[in-house]
């Protein structure tokens, strides 16, 4: 039985570099043909460059999707209509650059993947995902795709659950990220459709979210801005591994990974 990977949000170079090392065993581990991971933090805690993208595509990642950080490195802007493999959320305003969605070839057949943007607690421009989640959905099973994962890029437990529920019988998985601790609600709902609030972050374990704690706890006490630098290793790798019926899209079972790792 093979699965598909999903790895939570990639802070920074130690994100980055434990998850490139860590991928082929992973990928053996777990029988797995198929790898995504939001990567919208890779940057230095930021965005993404082509660069860096790049760079995860060549050692093993598939699709990268991002979030509310999508243009915080300028760069991608112009690049990204150029690379199908990397996903900026579907529901951002008419006219943006780049695409939400896309059908990929894996050896079991073709996976449809989208990005899709919160809003709740985020205050961001995007539209209402709950718009296009299920439009979008149906599209790609008009074109053949059965397979399908969701990262829903939000704030809210309850708007993650919400759309989980709303998917299920649409999506074969529908992953949570943006707020880096992984949950402990992984499940199967009961139309076939993995579920977790978050898939928690490929980024450094002895951190606040993936930043310096001294930094954050100067600006939790003092109210003063400062630089939140990315911290060190070791890096904890978040994600789950997703079991699924090629014939009927449906998921069996969601699996979440949780390790760590140390700098060699």
């Amino acid at each position: 039985m093979s699965s598909l990977l999903f790895f939570g949000d990639i802070v920074g170079d130690p994100g980055r570099t434990a998850l490139m090392k860590a991928l082929p065993a992973l990928r053996k581990e777990f029988n797995a043909s198929f790898v995504i991971a939001n990567a919208e933090n890779a940057a230095g805690g930021r965005g993404i460059t082509p660069k860096l993208a790049q760079e995860l595509l060549r050692h093993g990642v598939d699709v990268i999707t991002l979030g509310d950080h999508v243009w915080d490195q300028k760069d991608l802007v112009n690049w990204i209509d150029n690379e199908p493999r990397v996903l900026r959320p579907f529901n951002l305003q008419p006219g943006c650059p780049g695409q939400g969605s896309g059908i990929y070839e894996s050896e079991h057949g073709p996976i449809g993947v989208m990005s899709l943007l919160g809003r709740t607690f985020i205050g961001t421009y995007a539209e209402n995902a709950f718009q296009h989640a299920r439009v979008e959905s149906a599209r790609l099973k008009e074109a053949g795709c059965l397979v399908q994962l969701i990262d829903y890029h939000a704030e809210a437990t309850s708007e993650k659950v919400a759309m989980g529920y709303y998917l299920d019988g649409y999506a074969t998985a529908v992953v949570g990220t943006h707020t880096h601790v992984q949950t402990a609600d992984a499940r199967v709902l009961p139309g076939g459709c993995a579920h977790i609030c978050d898939a928690g972050m490929c980024g450094p374990r002895d951190s606040v979210i993936g930043r310096e704690i001294d930094s954050v706890l100067f600006a939790c006490e003092k109210r003063m801005p400062c630089k939140l630098a990315v911290a060190g290793w070791p890096v904890q790798i978040n994600g789950v591994a997703i079991e699924l019926d090629w014939q009927s899209g449906k998921a069996l079972s969601i699996t979440p990974i949780n390790r760590i790792y140390e700098k060699e």
